[in-house]
């Protein structure tokens, strides 16, 4: 198997930056949004793939952990938002859909996946559904941002350039 060296710089740079960034946050309920992770999930799902956008997004959540500056619950948001949207983004092509890839896979199916999270391994109160509004918001205010970020990058054939950069087959 042949690793992408372009991709992983770009993943890396991609987590670099969410990390740089989760000082950023807006606290809603018990969870803390980070609207800049999903910016990064969009663009890495549209620019790296599903896979990559899901582990880039796994390793940037570990180091937040790590760091202190994150929580468990930010595995399963933004793993799942990540990889949904590069999964629409692939099958596709149409960026607004791959935006709500990741408001849904953030919003709706990491907040329900975070519910056992927070209740078994975070000793926290929950209701099952008490996490969908704040990963919700948080989700659709970072998919917005790299919503614009994509139109510009689209208008200038930036876009296109990055793709065809990135494109593993040759």
């Amino acid at each position: 198997m042949k690793s992408n060296v372009k991709k992983l710089a770009f993943a890396g740079i991609f987590v670099a930056l969410a990390v740089v960034c989760s000082a950023f946050y807006i606290p809603i309920g018990v969870s803390k949004c980070f609207p800049i992770q999903h910016m990064v999930n969009v663009l890495a799902g549209v620019f790296l793939g599903p896979w990559y956008a899901c582990g880039m997004a796994f390793v940037t959540s570990l180091i937040r952990v790590l760091m202190g500056t994150g929580s468990l619950l930010a595995f399963p948001g933004s793993m799942i938002g990540a990889l949904l949207c590069g999964l629409i983004y692939q099958k596709t092509r149409k960026m607004p859909l791959a935006v709500l890839g990741e408001v849904i896979g953030t919003g709706l199916l990491g907040a329900l996946a975070a519910y056992p999270m927070a209740t078994l391994f975070m000793a926290k109160e929950a209701a099952v559904f008490g996490f969908v509004l704040p990963f919700g918001i948080s989700s659709l205010g970072g998919a917005l941002i790299s919503f614009v970020i994509l139109l510009i990058l689209e208008r200038t054939k930036a876009l296109s350039l990055l793709e065809k950069s990135l494109s593993t087959t040759r």
